[in-house]
C-alpha cells in the first residue's frame, strides 16, 4: 500500500527538516532525546547567537576554564566620582566572573548605599558588623568577611548605612587614610584566613572622600568604568589628579591599571566615538572588551545575583567574563 502520509517540511536537498520525534537517532545511537540536544549543540558548527550564548552559559557554569593565578595578589580600587557609570556592577561582575574561573576573590564594599552586598546576597542591614567596624573601630576583616551566596571563592566585607558616617569619624583620626590598608594586609598576611586570596576588589562611593582615599592608599591599582558618553569623560581628569596626589604623598606604587569602558550602545556614533577618544589617550590600559548597554545587567541585582550568574549566556555576563579573562591574563604576565 502506498504511504499517502504527509511528508512534512523538508530542506532544500530533500533531508527532513524536523528530526522524528520518536526512535532512536541513528546519529547519536543509545542517547536519550535530551543527551542528543546536548551532543547536537556541542557538535554543532553553524556558529547561531544563541548556540554561542548557550555554550558561554555552560563554559561558565562548569568552570571547565580557569583563570591564570597573578603574579602577585592584585589589590584593586574600583573608582570614578561620577555617579552612574557601572562601578557597583562592574565590580560585582568582575569579582563573579573570577571566582567562576578558579580565583580566591574579596570584594570590599566601601559604599555606604550597600549596593554590592546586595548584587552577592550579603546581608547589610543596619546593625550587620560591616566596613564601618574595620575603619573605624579597627575591628579585623576576618571577623565580619561573608561568603556570597552561590559563588564559591567569592567573599564580601560589607557595607550598611553606618557607613555614611564614617567620612566624619575618620578625620579627627590619626593616620586616617591608611586603616583599610592595614586591614587588608592583616588579612591576607602569611597565616592568617586571606593569604589565599587572588584579588581584591574596592567598591567605592561616587566621591572623591576620606573613603576613597582610603581605597586608593590600600591598593596598588586603580580600575576606572567609563560609561561611553562625554559627560562620563568630564570629571575624568579630577580623578587622575586625585590618583596623582595619593601617589605622590601617601601611596607611591598606585598607578591607572585598567579601564573598563561601559554601557556601550552599539547603535549610536557617539558611543564609539567617545570608546576612540578613550583607547587613543590611555592606549593599552583600556581593555579591548566593552560591556554592552544590557537590560539583563540591570534586572540581575533585583535577583540579589550578578549578571553572570542570572543569565550567563546574555551578551552582558559574557562581556564581563571576557573583561575578567583580559584581568587575569594581564595579572599573569605582570
Amino acid at each position: 500500500m502506498t504511504d499517502i502520509r504527509p511528508a512534512g517540511p523538508t530542506w532544500s536537498d530533500g533531508t527532513p527538516a524536523m528530526p522524528a520525534a520518536l526512535g532512536p537517532d541513528p546519529t547519536y545511537p543509545g542517547l536519550g532525546p535530551a543527551e542528543r540536544l546536548r551532543t547536537a549543540l556541542q557538535d554543532s558548527d553553524m556558529g547561531t547567537p544563541i548556540g554561542e550564548q548557550a555554550a558561554a552559559a555552560v563554559r561558565v557554569r562548569s568552570g571547565s576554564e580557569v583563570f591564570p593565578t597573578p603574579v602577585h595578589r592584585r589589590v584593586i580600587t574600583v573608582a570614578n566620582q561620577k555617579g552612574g557609570v557601572g562601578k557597583t556592577t562592574s565590580t560585582v561582575n568582575l569579582a563573579v566572573a573570577l571566582a567562576l574561573h578558579g580565583r580566591t576573590v574579596l570584594v570590599i564594599d566601601l559604599d555606604p548605599q550597600g549596593n554590592a552586598s546586595t548584587a552577592l546576597g550579603v546581608p547589610h542591614n543596619s546593625g550587620v558588623p560591616d566596613v564601618y567596624d574595620v575603619l573605624v573601630e579597627s575591628t579585623p576583616i576576618a571577623d565580619l568577611v561573608q561568603l556570597a551566596a552561590g559563588v564559591p571563592r567569592l567573599r564580601c566585607v560589607p557595607a550598611t548605612i553606618d557607613l555614611a558616617g564614617a567620612e566624619i569619624e575618620l578625620v579627627s583620626m590619626v593616620a586616617r587614610e591608611t586603616r583599610l590598608q592595614r586591614a587588608i594586609v592583616a588579612y591576607c598576611a602569611p597565616g592568617a584566613p586571606g593569604e589565599d586570596v587572588d584579588y581584591v576588589l574596592v567598591d567605592c562611593p561616587p566621591s572623591l572622600g576620606l573613603l576613597t582615599v582610603n581605597a586608593m592608599v590600600a591598593t596598588t591599582e586603580v580600575l576606572i568604568p567609563i560609561q561611553c558618553e562625554y559627560y562620563a569623560l568630564e570629571g575624568l581628569g579630577q580623578l587622575l589628579r586625585s590618583v596623582d596626589l595619593v601617589k605622590a604623598h601617601l601611596n607611591p606604587s598606585l598607578s591607572v591599571s585598567t579601564i573598563l569602558l561601559t554601557m556601550h550602545d552599539a547603535r549610536t556614533k557617539l558611543a564609539d566615538q567617545v570608546a576612540e577618544e578613550v583607547r587613543g589617550h590611555f592606549g593599552d590600559t583600556v581593555l579591548a572588551t566593552m560591556i554592552p548597554r544590557s537590560v539583563r545587567v540591570s534586572e540581575a541585582p533585583g535577583y540579589g545575583q550578578s549578571v553572570v550568574t542570572y543569565d550567563p549566556g546574555s551578551r552582558g555576563a559574557m562581556a564581563y567574563v571576557d573583561a575578567a579573562r583580559e584581568i587575569a591574563v594581564r595579572g599573569a604576565a605582570r
